[in-house]
């Protein structure tokens, strides 16, 4: 797989979802976990998409059990609970690995593309370096829960953001990217 829109995965529900619906719009894809300290989240992603979504922002969220067990139940629970919770209405699918040799092949596309995270808190960062002690990361692999990657309506992805890195600092490079053509 090339390019983003090649992916098909299937949602919370099972049902296939082919990224090439996305075409056009500006996504953030998020892997996230429903147990996790960056879980409070949920809820800056939700208004991110509730300003933005109208203009052609989507967000796709990939929950994943990959980080201390922080997402144990299925993804229909975890759509549910996220639902209930913090009212999110962007599209959730079914649980994936994130790294590793279970890497679903769109993370692997991801880090290839943005093998570095920016942005965040130095010291949150440290703090999840520190929860991570004895799990093994490489290179590009994904550090923890809530990182994002920024894609454009071209379907280029232009930016990788550190789990700590709050959804409502986006915004600014959400609009620059609303604002360009498809």
């Amino acid at each position: 797989m090339s390019k983003l829109y090649d992916f098909t995965l299937p949602d919370a529900a099972g049902r296939p979802v082919s990224l090439s619906d996305y075409r056009g719009k500006v996504l953030l894809i998020v892997n996230t976990a429903t147990r996790c300290g960056l879980t409070p989240q949920y809820t800056e992603l939700q208004q991110l998409y509730a300003a933005y979504r109208a203009q052609g922002l989507e967000i796709l969220d990939f929950p994943c059990n990959q980080f201390r067990g922080q997402a144990p139940e299925s993804a229909g629970e975890i759509a549910q609970t996220c639902q209930l919770k913090f009212g999110t209405e962007f599209k959730i699918f079914d649980k994936i690995d994130v790294n590793g040799a279970n890497e679903h092949p769109l993370y692997t596309w991801l880090k290839t593309q943005q093998p570095e995270d920016t942005g965040g808190s130095a010291f949150k960062e440290l703090l999840l370096k520190l929860a991570a002690i004895g799990e093994k990361r490489e290179g590009s692999d994904i550090k923890w829960n809530f990182t994002k990657f920024l894609i454009n309506r071209q379907g280029q992805v232009v930016a990788r953001y550190a789990p700590s890195e709050k959804p409502a600092d986006l915004a600014g490079a959400v609009e620059k990217l609303l604002s360009q053509p498809a």
